[in-house]
């Protein structure tokens, strides 16, 4: 395919062909790397383009799988397909023995109409929790699965000097999977993805609302995990003339709510890790002189830490409990789908981050803060070594501070990020591979 690229696209090219130039080389493929990303390009903003245009839902990206693993044959990989439902895993084998290495992107979109005029623009619908949404990569998966494409279409032809084997992860429904189902990185993992053969080591990015093409790691913990939860507190029904008729959860609520923020004050040490206990609902009654029976909330949990995790979790169980026995009424609380704490492997980090600053560039390339989002990409890293990094996606001409968010209708990605997201995926696995 040939497309024009845009002027940022080819600014940043020549911006790589200098650090490259400049740059220690320390796998001996790495300058073959940069010319085939090169020559890539074009196919590359292309495949993000039609993945922009044409997002699905977790579990449902029944499009999306097919293109990605007819390239992926087209490329000699050995390929599985259905894998948690929509996924793609892609084996490429190396002409000489070594360790495996697996690099993860995430697949799905959300159920966000876009507002971003764009040529290819997502038009998209589908049916999410009973109603008609539209759809867009709001997140960004359409950079990832393009930059993981890349990095096939790149190291693919050069299979017979790669020391070990790469495999190629396209994981749906990283938002999370639709009500009652199974999905994710947890179900890729319940089905063997990181075996046969067994993976030594997992990469794997995200676009952030900053410079393109700028790269933030950190070591350990990186981003939080995060918890839904529901607290359906039962009263009993009575006219709002005669409260002491009835059991008021209106009043219990009230109070749990006010009790749980005393979690985070006073039982987290947060000169350790940061905490969040949020109620997002409060719902409860239809009518100004009826008090209800019955008040559900929905909230989230943030957390750095597998311990203070399960601790606020105990402690929010035990305060809900406790205040509506108290008031003689009953309670459940209960917890979705969780993802854990984003944790870098200390010892893969600094043993590979030199191997971003060479892609980036050293000034391009630093340690970012710990930011309350999450990913399931936390999963892999609870099975073995891994490493996350975020990729600057916001034009450098603008304010990365004020720039639409990721899940925002507005969200933009420029593509002069695309070749840096390649090569250091790309990279990252050689330098693992030849023991660098």
């Amino acid at each position: 395919m040939c497309i024009r690229l845009l002027p940022a696209l080819t600014l940043s090219l020549a911006v790589l062909a200098a650090t490259a130039a400049t740059a220690q080389t320390v796998n001996p493929l790495a300058a073959e790397v940069d010319a085939r990303v090169e020559k890539a390009l074009p196919d590359i903003v292309e495949w993000r383009r039609d993945f922009h245009q044409h997002p699905e839902l977790g579990n449902r990206e029944f499009r999306t799988a097919k293109v990605i693993a007819a390239h992926l044959e087209r490329l000699g990989l050995e390929v599985q397909t259905g894998v948690a439902h929509t996924g793609v895993v892609g084996l490429l084998k190396g002409g000489k023995p070594g360790p495996v290495v697996a690099l993860r992107a995430d697949m799905d979109g959300l159920p966000v109409t876009e507002q971003v005029d764009l040529p290819f623009k997502s038009t998209q619908k589908a049916m999410w929790g009973g109603q008609e949404v539209g759809v867009m990569h709001a997140c960004g998966h359409d950079n990832h699965m393009a930059i993981l494409l890349g990095v096939a279409e790149v190291l693919a032809p050069m299979r017979d000097r790669i020391p070990g084997s790469i495999k190629f992860i396209f994981q749906p429904a990283e938002e999370g999977p639709p009500e009652g189902e199974e999905g994710g990185a947890a179900l890729m993992v319940k089905e063997g993805v990181l075996e046969n053969p067994a993976v030594d080591a997992i990469f794997g990015l995200h676009v952030f609302p900053m410079h393109a093409g700028t790269i933030q790691y950190r070591s350990g913990p990186m981003m939080a995990s995060a918890d839904s939860f529901t607290i359906r507190v039962r009263g009993r029904q009575t006219h709002g003339a005669v409260p002491w008729g009835g059991v008021d959860p209106i009043v219990i609520g009230a109070q749990i709510v006010t009790s749980l923020q005393t979690i985070v004050s006073r039982y987290v040490n947060i000169t350790e890790a940061p905490a969040v206990v949020t109620i997002g609902a409060f719902n409860g009654g239809n009518r100004f002189n009826i008090v209800p029976d019955e008040v559900v909330m929905e909230g989230t949990v943030r957390a750095f830490n597998e311990t203070v995790r399960a601790d606020i979790h105990r402690r929010i169980r035990a305060i809900a409990g406790s205040t509506a026995e108290a008031s003689g009424g009953s309670v459940e609380v209960s917890f979705g789908i969780g993802y854990p704490s984003t944790i870098n492997d200390p010892a893969l980090t600094e043993r590979m981050v030199p191997t971003l600053r060479r892609v980036a560039g050293a000034a391009d390339v630093s340690v970012g803060p710990l930011t309350g989002t999450a990913e399931d990409f936390s999963v892999f890293q609870q099975q073995v070594p891994g490493m996350f990094f975020f990729l600057g996606v916001t034009p450098r001409d603008r304010d990365a501070a004020t720039a639409p968010s990721n899940h925002s209708p507005l969200f933009f990605a420029d593509e002069s990020a695309l070749p840096v997201g390649v090569r250091a995926l790309a990279n990252l696995a050689l330098d693992y591979l030849h023991g660098q």
